[in-house]
């Protein structure tokens, strides 16, 4: 099944890209890879998800922020390429998870957005993937992802 035909049947737009917060690409192609700069939870009216894993938000909070900033780097990745369904696989996920220093499950944070990545590519959404613990994000960003496709 196709990315997009799988996208309709879970009931899923992707968002608008969204503008860079400085100078650099959402997204770039170097031969069969596209990797995405470090994508925030934006949501669709603009607000961000925000606050510290550990601190406020539970494991299902951090989850859904993940969900989020994984569809904003599908985003990023179809406004470059033209359709989702050039995606073949996804390579990498990189998860930036904005932790208090008591809080260690940061991979739990990640499954959100990994979970979400096999639901749309199936076994091609298997990936490799680093779920890191950080002071502080951007704009206080729950959580900040990185992916890398094959195209």
């Amino acid at each position: 099944m196709l990315a997009s035909e799988r996208l309709v049947e879970l009931g899923i737009e992707l968002p608008l890209k969204t503008a860079p917060l400085g100078a650099y690409l959402p997204a770039k192609r170097w031969g069969s890879r596209v990797f995405t700069s470090g994508q925030l939870p934006i949501q669709a009216d603009g607000k961000i998800l925000t606050g510290r894993l550990g601190g406020g938000l539970d494991v299902t909070d951090g989850q859904q922020a993940a969900r989020t900033a994984v569809l904003n780097a599908l985003a990023a990745i179809t406004a470059l390429l033209g359709h989702v369904d050039e995606i073949r696989e996804v390579v990498r996920l990189m998860v930036y998870v904005n932790s208090s220093t008591a809080f260690t499950e940061q991979a739990k944070v990640a499954n959100g957005a990994s979970e979400l990545l096999l639901e749309i590519f199936g076994d091609n959404g298997r990936h490799v993937r680093s779920a890191v613990g950080v002071a502080a994000l951007p704009m206080n960003a729950a959580v900040e992802v990185e992916l890398v496709v094959g195209v």
